[in-house]
């Protein structure tokens, strides 16, 4: 299946998200999608994915859809089975979504790149009266994975999970959509390794060099991704 993105999306060299791969597989009768960057040695990653999630070297990103009404408890295992049978070794992030991943949106912003996956019939705003629960929220998801080409401090990619958060929320804005996200929503920003004696990055606000573009790579995914509120 020819993947769908939109035409006015900036092109971007092949050592990024952008170069992502549409996958396709059948489970339980019904045909399924994911994308997959291999990164290859190199990366650093951040990300709250439930498999590969926090802070360390990772070499792929599979963000996979699932069937609506998910029911398994062990996504983190279901996307090990995934991975492995994309003949994916080493460590890597995976990301799951209700979402139809075969219709994402990319961006690239003078290195900075985005690759956007939005599902958001769930939704909703952060500060909620509502009690939070320990059970794990049912795949809908606006999934982000972002990349720059730099090194970046760990604070420094922190930072970079909040600046691409923020132009999430302003693109959902924009687009007519009265909610900060989804209870799922997902972040992954990869940064290169330093060199030896190279001085990463410190800063990724959306006010820095490499924040300012990171943040409107990510805006223009979004707002390319999500549905007109």
């Amino acid at each position: 299946m020819t993947t769908a993105h939109p035409a006015s999306v900036t092109a971007a060299p092949a050592a990024g998200p952008c170069a992502a791969r549409l996958l396709t597989r059948t489970e339980d009768g019904e045909r399924l999608h994911a994308l997959l960057w291999r990164a290859g040695p190199g990366w650093r990653m951040v990300s709250s994915a439930v498999l590969g999630g926090g802070v360390g070297p990772r070499e792929w990103v599979l963000n996979a859809q699932v069937a609506h009404g998910y029911r398994r408890t062990d996504p983190d295992r279901h996307l090990a089975e995934l991975a492995a049978g994309a003949g994916l070794r080493g460590e890597g992030v995976g990301l799951m979504t209700a979402a139809d991943v075969s219709r994402h949106a990319r961006a690239a912003d003078a290195g900075a790149q985005a690759l956007v996956t939005a599902g958001i019939d769930v939704r909703g705003w952060a500060a909620s009266p509502a009690e939070g629960t320990a059970l794990p929220a049912q795949p809908g998801t606006i999934n982000i994975i972002a990349a720059l080409p730099v090194a970046l401090t760990d604070a420094a990619l922190v930072n970079a999970v909040a600046t691409a958060t923020e132009a999430k929320v302003q693109a959902l804005l924009e687009t007519g959509h009265d909610c900060s996200g989804t209870p799922t929503d997902a972040v992954c920003v990869a940064a290169r390794t330093p060199a030896p004696g190279e001085d990463p990055q410190p800063f990724a606000g959306p006010r820095s060099l490499w924040g300012a573009r990171l943040a409107r790579a990510v805006h223009r995914a979004v707002g390319e991704a999500v549905p007109a509120g």
